[in-house]
């Protein structure tokens, strides 16, 4: 009788750094549980691409949860709070999303407990990020730490394979992996058709990932910095 593969599951936004942590926890023979959320976001192509990554890898369930936008507001990934382009300044950015991914992980907890799995997928990263509090090593620490105290089952393991991996190396994992990047959504500013503004901060820290590999980004651009 064949075993039974362990679950896991999986926070996937649909971006670049998320759809590398569902196939690394694919290769590694997880049964993949994606969770995605619809939290007021102001663009919504997040969730197709997640969609797509999720029936690429035909996960055994890909959940699409709601929360209410007005406890995210204020953030210019969820308000009418302009998304500033070119150069990151210091602190923390405009584009922090108060508590999301303690929000997030949450809900992946609650799931995980219902579920029977032990294993939650998290693609936060501490080398080029843009500053959020919410994905340094220190805060996923503290969050196992939490987990194992506040449930009735476990232990459970936060996986956050990306953590200390540079742009490039995580493209570099993902194209090991098989991850068809045409097919994630990074920008936080795209235009009317959809396409990448190519100036705010994820889209500039994609861009330099590519290009530090000497590759181009699959990914239509309204317009790419330098022409």
């Amino acid at each position: 009788m064949k075993e039974a593969r362990a679950k896991a599951v999986v926070l996937l936004s649909g971006g670049m750094d998320s759809a590398v942590c569902l196939h690394g926890a694919h290769a590694e023979g997880f049964a993949l549980y994606a969770l995605s959320f619809r939290y007021g976001q102001r663009h919504r192509l997040e969730l197709q691409a997640a969609a797509a990554q999720a029936q690429a890898l035909g996960v055994q369930s890909h959940l699409v949860f709601d929360l209410a936008a007005e406890a995210f507001a204020g953030s210019a990934l969820t308000d009418a709070v302009p998304v500033p382009k070119g150069v990151a300044g210091s602190g923390i950015p405009v584009t922090y999303v108060p508590a999301r991914n303690t929000v997030f992980l949450s809900l992946a907890l609650a799931w995980a407990e219902t579920l029977g799995a032990q294993d939650l997928f998290i693609g936060v990263n501490a080398v080029d990020y843009s500053g959020y509090p919410d994905c340094r090593p220190e805060f996923i620490a503290a969050f196992e730490r939490l987990a194992n105290v506040a449930t009735r089952d476990g232990p459970y393991r936060i996986h956050a394979p990306l953590q200390y991996l540079s742009k490039a190396a995580i493209i570099q994992r993902g194209l090991e992996l098989g991850v068809d990047f045409g097919r994630t959504h990074s920008c936080y500013d795209p235009g009317g058709e959809g396409l990448a503004c190519g100036e705010c901060a994820a889209c500039r820290l994609r861009l330099e990932g590519f290009a530090a590999l000497g590759l181009v980004d699959p990914l239509p651009y309204g317009e790419r910095p330098g022409g």
